[in-house]
């Protein structure tokens, strides 16, 4: 390694933590801190009537809870199959009323649309509702208070496996093994959210999604990691956060 390379690489790793450190006050939820080998695991876009039932049969047979990140207006339309998740003992939080882009609305429609995607989640689950993640992770920090003064805490992610790209389901699972570790927070899809959920992103990928869940969980499972939802992961850890803003 040259020298600025090795100046280069060091500086990076001192600027890292202190960075997170300043940052934490005006923090997204970005890792937990655990020493069990528990990593969490969380799904966007649901309810759906076809990928949840398969990823649900899937984490139920590998013994794993995740967190569901929901669209109201699929929950309205799903009602049953949103009581299937939480009976399962799985979490629910807030994806999104739908999935617009929130970083290209007017701040007094994002506040509208987060406390009250909030409080139909709550109606419809008789729970609260402690998460949010933004449709496309996108959050300025204007963004980030809205969500803190309705009550819940932003969730970002790390490992993915990019399940919606259009991919084998092995080559999928794949991919998120190798920066996969305890207290990782996992982002996966158990629906695609379409033009009637205000997402313009093209036509879903022809993923079997409780395949790719077995094969994660498989993949997890070798290396002694266990799937956990976020609430259940912070039953014997801590949060660890810090800035995550996103247009």
């Amino acid at each position: 390694m040259s020298p600025v390379r090795s100046i280069s690489t060091t500086a990076r790793q001192v600027a890292r933590p202190a960075a997170r450190a300043l940052t934490r006050p005006v923090g997204t939820v970005r890792a937990v801190r655990t020493a069990r080998p528990d990593i969490v695991l969380t799904y966007d876009d649901g309810p759906d009537p076809e990928g949840t039932p398969a990823v649900l049969d899937a984490l139920a047979r590998s013994g794993a809870t995740a967190t569901f990140f929901v669209l109201t207006r699929r929950a309205r339309l799903h009602t049953g199959l949103l009581a299937e998740v939480a009976a399962a003992g799985h979490e629910i939080a807030l994806h999104g009323i739908d999935h617009t882009r929130l970083t290209r609305l007017p701040l007094a429609e994002v506040r509208r649309r987060i406390r009250a995607g909030k409080a139909e989640l709550e109606d419809l689950t008789g729970t609260p509702v402690r998460w949010f993640r933004a449709p496309y992770g996108a959050l300025l920090p204007r963004h980030w208070l809205e969500v803190r003064r309705a009550g819940m805490m932003p969730v970002a992610w790390g490992p993915t496996p990019r399940d919606w790209d259009d991919d084998s389901e092995e080559r999928l699972a794949e991919g998120v093994m190798a920066s996969s570790g305890a207290g990782e927070i996992v982002l996966a899809h158990d629906g695609y959210a379409g033009a009637e959920d205000n997402a313009f992103d093209g036509p879903a990928p022809a993923i079997d999604r409780g395949k790719l869940a077995s094969l994660m969980l498989e993949g997890f499972a070798q290396r002694g990691l266990t799937g956990r939802s976020l609430g259940a992961a912070l039953e014997h850890g801590t949060v660890a956060k810090w800035a995550w803003f996103l247009k």
